[in-house]
């Protein structure tokens, strides 16, 4: 019985690993798409900073990703950057494999 009850604590153990390390990913992809639409809105750094964290708090809304994809789709039209659902969706995607790629470049 001892034997199943450890397994059962190391799946645990994993799946809380796992869970905390995909929040942490997509803190960081939703940091750099924030960075990404600021450059697009022509914010200054600081405005660049402040802008990024926005949209990292824009993304405890509601589960998913359509709260972060409004948010910068709104400021973005509201910027006059020519920009589409798709467009933000695809770029979501790219930031998420450069936030892989920064976790595996910090790891080494």
């Amino acid at each position: 019985m001892a034997g199943f009850d450890d397994r059962e604590k190391a799946f645990e153990t994993k799946f809380a690993r796992d869970e905390e390390m995909q929040f942490k990913l997509t803190a960081r992809r939703n940091r750099l798409i924030g960075e990404w639409a600021a450059e697009k809105m022509g914010l200054t750094a600081e405005e660049t900073d402040a802008y990024a964290k926005a949209v990292v708090q824009a993304d405890f809304e509601e589960a998913g990703d359509e709260d972060v994809i409004r948010k910068l789709l709104g400021d973005l039209t509201s910027a006059e950057v020519e920009i589409d659902d798709a467009g933000i969706r695809t770029m979501l995607t790219e930031k998420m494999i450069e936030a892989r790629r920064q976790f595996i470049e910090q790891a080494e």
